[in-house]
């Protein structure tokens, strides 16, 4: 599996659009290609030189800036299906949670259903062999989450801490905006422990940082994925996950 990131609206609202290319067929799914301008030349220029072919747009979320793109992509390379939830532009197949499809001969795909940031939102869970990584879209994003735009504290919760913490430790998330010099910020204020200082390190050093962090990653720094945690809980002045969970959004969010 080759991943290929594409920065989309880099000083505004920094998203990526990801190619994901399976070594042996070359068959590639583009995920949230939301802004043509930025995704498209990367698509033709690889599509002509015979290093991939395009089987499918895949969406995280029905959100302008990762579906939107899908009807403006759809005219320069037509007939390719929109694997995505029932609100995403153009959509034409939405699998049901847990369901599995590949991408050529070696990538296997499963969708979670993380409803919460929206109702459609699912994440993608990918295995190429040994190889294991997850587009969490604006569910997870390296050191936090996204706006309960569309859902509940209880629902971020299971999206998180059920959902995606069952997924294996050694699973490379990618996801849908580089906001973790923000993330971390905020990070800063709830845990000052090892694991926050050493991404902080890394998020002042590095330009990007999707796919160099791990789901095991993330429940050792990400407040998001550690609701029993003494020191958070003393944070929020909750116990309940949920309520932990909400006061940890309310207090992100007034940042």
């Amino acid at each position: 599996m080759h991943i290929q990131s594409i920065p989309m609206w880099e000083g505004s609202s920094n998203n990526y659009a990801y190619l994901v290319v399976d070594d042996k067929t070359k068959d590639a799914v583009i995920i949230d290609p939301a802004n043509p301008p930025e995704v498209a030349p990367v698509l033709k220029q690889q599509i002509d030189s015979g290093k991939i072919n395009l089987t499918s747009i895949i969406n995280t979320h029905h959100h302008w800036d990762h579906a939107g793109g899908n009807s403006k992509i759809l005219e320069q390379f037509k007939g390719l299906p929109v694997i995505g939830g029932k609100q995403c532009e153009a959509v034409t197949k939405t699998p049901k949670d847990g369901e599995t499809f590949k991408i050529g001969e070696g990538i296997t795909v499963k969708a979670l259903y993380t409803p919460c940031h929206t109702q459609d939102s699912i994440c993608w869970y990918m295995e190429d062999g040994s190889e294991k990584v997850v587009f969490t879209g604006d569910t997870l994003f390296i050191g936090g989450c996204g706006r309960f735009f569309e859902g509940t504290p209880a629902e971020m919760n299971t999206a998180l801490n059920k959902t995606l913490a069952a997924l294996p430790h050694d699973t490379k998330v990618y996801p849908g905006h580089e906001y973790t010099k923000t993330n971390v910020k905020f990070l800063t204020t709830v845990l000052q422990t090892e694991p926050v200082m050493k991404l902080q390190s890394f998020a002042e050093n590095n330009k990007e940082t999707q796919g160099k962090f791990t789901i095991g990653d993330e429940k050792t720094y990400n407040v998001f994925m550690r609701l029993d945690d003494p020191t958070v809980q003393k944070a929020t002045g909750k116990t309940d996950p949920v309520d932990v969970m909400g006061k940890l959004r309310e207090m992100k969010n007034s940042m």
